[in-house]
């Protein structure tokens, strides 16, 4: 005897596979939230963590090349001796005339693309705030009493290298700011050739603002061949600290105009 179909029971439907056309939205939904939390990360990561810069002059020859890639930290502040990239204070850069490129900008601006540095330099930093920064009489730079030996890292070529400074100056710096100057003496317009500068108050042009800081290099990361991490020179890590509070505003107790 055949057993016939229980009461109740019916056939459950086979799912039906879904349409090309849904699959497709799937994935390019998926490739979307990708993209976006990739862009969110860069951004966080730019933004708290660090950010690459391309190097545009050889005011930092030999220590950068031209088109060299530099990580900078956001992180861990900075100190006498570190290279520090930061915002233009005022007028130290010649004002860019070129169209920006919109979509470079917003590479530049998520990190995919390091940033170019159109508004940005990369210095050396010679004095903290509250330190007597000056020359001495053979031109070598003295800060808080001791003179640096700056032969690490200065710009020689054909082993003559060039003077820590041949524009005399003695000043200190003010709170809030530093006092920067680059290894290539001979092209860097920097701390040291704007002291004598008096469209402002007296050389207040000349020291960077702590807040335009963006933070301290950390390595070179491209081309490959340069592949480098940033040293503390040694002769930074006797300089004394300084003695007094620093001034509200610079104290230039020489300069001479020049650099």
């Amino acid at each position: 005897m055949e057993s016939g179909t229980t009461s109740g029971e019916t056939d459950a439907p086979e799912p039906k596979a879904p349409s090309v056309g849904r699959r497709l939205l799937g994935w390019l939904l998926e490739g979307v939230l990708v993209v976006v939390g990739a862009i969110v990360i860069a951004t966080l990561i730019r933004t708290f963590v660090g950010q690459m810069f391309v190097i545009p002059s050889g005011s930092m020859e030999n220590t950068l090349q031209v088109n060299d890639r530099v990580l900078v930290a956001k992180f861990g502040g900075f100190q006498r001796g570190d290279v520090v990239v930061f915002e233009d204070p005022g007028n130290w850069l010649t004002p860019v005339t070129e169209e920006p490129n919109a979509i470079k900008q917003a590479l530049e601006f998520v990190g995919v693309l390091p940033n170019s540095g159109t508004e940005h330099l990369i210095k050396r930093v010679i004095g903290m705030p509250g330190d007597h920064v000056r020359t001495t009489d053979d031109g070598s730079i003295e800060v808080n009493g001791q003179v640096l030996d700056e032969t690490s890292y200065l710009y020689a070529q054909d082993g003559v290298q060039v003077a820590p400074s041949t524009v005399p100056f003695d000043i200190v710096v003010p709170a809030d700011h530093i006092f920067v100057m680059g290894d290539h003496r001979n092209a860097s317009n920097d701390s040291r050739c704007r002291l004598a500068d008096v469209s402002q108050n007296p050389g207040e042009s000349a020291f960077v603002p702590i807040e335009n800081v963006v933070g301290a290099s950390v390595a070179i990361v491209a081309p490959l061949d340069r592949l480098a991490t940033f040293q503390l020179p040694s002769t930074y890590e006797t300089v004394p600290d300084a003695t007094e509070p620093a001034p509200e505003d610079p104290e230039l107790i020489h300069v001479e105009s020049g650099c």
